[in-house]
C-alpha cells in the first residue's frame, strides 16, 4: 500500500506531557518526510500554539498542513496559505458566552495574539488530584498573551473558530448535556481533555477540514496514516486506511481503531511507521 500523508494529533499523540517530540518519532518523521510523505498536524490547538512543533519536523520545507481549531482552520505551513477557514457566527459567539454565564466554568477565546479570560487567577482545575492553573498553561503552550476581559461575551467582536470551556473534569461531565443544549443545530462540541470542552462551527472536525485541504491536493483517505489518543480524533482515525490509536488512548478511541500501538513516551508513531511504511527503511 503506497500512503502519502501522515496524520497526527499533538497532545498525547506527538508530543509528551513535557511539550516534546520523542527523539526516533522526530528522526523517523523527518526521514518519511525526506521520501515524500506529507505530514498533516490535527489538533485543537490554534495555529501559533503548533508552528514551532511543524518547523521542527521541517514541515515549513516540504508543504506540511496544520489542521488547527479541531478542523476549523488548515494552514499550509511553508507558504502560510489558508486552505480552508470556517468560523462561527458572532450572534452564536455571542450567545454561547453569554450561555456559559449559568456555569461553573471558565471560558477562553482567542483575538489576535491574546488568550481573553475573565481572571488568570481563578483558573485551577485538578487533573490527578493537583490543581493546575489550566488558563496560563493553555496560554504558555499556544504561544499566546493573556489578557483579562470583564465580561467575554462583550468582548467577543469577531467571528471565532472555537470557544474553549475550562471546568472540572467532574462538573463538565455532569452538565456538558445543558451546556450544549441550545446550540445542537447551530454548533459542534465536544470534550478534548477531561477539563476541556470546546464549541466549533455546525459540521466542523478534523475530518471535514481534511476533506476541504488534503482531498484537493489529491491525496485521497485511501492513501492517510492517521494516529490520535481522543475523542476529537475518532473521526479521523475512521476517515484514514489506517488509523492507530497511541496506547495512552482513551478507550473510546481505541475501540474505533484499525490497531493500536505503543503509548506516545513509548515512540508509537515511529513503532507503527517502521511497521507499515517498511520499504522506505529496507
Amino acid at each position: 500500500m503506497t500512503y502519502k500523508a501522515i496524520i497526527m494529533d499533538i497532545d498525547g499523540t506527538l508530543v509528551t506531557k513535557d511539550q516534546k517530540i520523542p527523539p526516533e518519532t522526530l528522526k523517523t518523521l523527518k526521514y518519511v518526510q525526506s521520501k515524500g510523505i506529507r505530514l498533516v498536524l490535527a489538533s485543537g490547538r490554534p495555529i501559533n500554539g503548533m508552528i514551532h512543533l511543524s518547523k521542527e519536523l521541517e514541515m515549513d520545507k516540504n508543504h506540511g498542513l496544520c489542521v488547527c481549531f479541531n478542523g476549523g482552520k488548515v494552514v499550509d505551513v511553508q507558504t502560510n496559505e489558508i486552505l480552508f477557514n470556517q468560523t462561527m457566527s458572532l450572534d452564536t459567539c455571542k450567545s454561547i458566552l453569554h450561555h456559559m454565564k449559568n456555569f461553573d466554568v471558565r471560558p477562553l477565546i482567542v483575538k489576535g495574539e491574546y488568550s481573553l479570560v475573565k481572571d488568570v487567577y481563578d483558573s485551577d482545575v485538578h487533573v490527578g488530584g493537583e490543581a493546575i492553573n489550566i488558563v496560563r498553561h493553555e496560554s504558555h503552550d499556544n504561544n499566546y498573551k493573556l489578557m483579562e476581559v470583564d465580561d467575554l461575551e462583550e468582548a467577543a467582536d469577531c467571528e471565532l473558530n472555537k470557544i474553549l470551556v475550562i471546568g472540572e473534569p467532574e462538573y463538565l461531565k455532569e452538565h456538558y448535556k445543558e451546556m450544549y443544549a441550545p446550540f445542537v443545530d447551530i454548533c459542534n462540541a465536544m470534550f478534548t481533555a477531561p477539563f476541556y470542552y470546546e464549541y466549533t462551527d455546525k459540521g466542523i472536525d478534523k475530518v471535514h477540514a481534511l476533506e476541504e485541504s488534503l482531498v484537493k491536493l489529491g491525496i485521497t483517505a485511501d492513501e492517510c496514516i492517521s494516529f490520535g489518543d481522543a475523542q476529537n480524533d475518532n473521526t479521523m482515525i475512521k476517515w484514514a486506511k489506517l488509523g492507530i490509536a497511541m496506547g495512552n488512548a482513551v478507550q473510546e478511541t481505541k475501540d474505533v481503531a484499525d490497531e493500536v500501538t505503543e503509548a506516545v513516551w513509548d515512540e508509537g508513531i515511529a513503532v507503527s511507521l517502521k511497521k507499515h511504511l517498511k520499504d522506505l527503511f529496507e
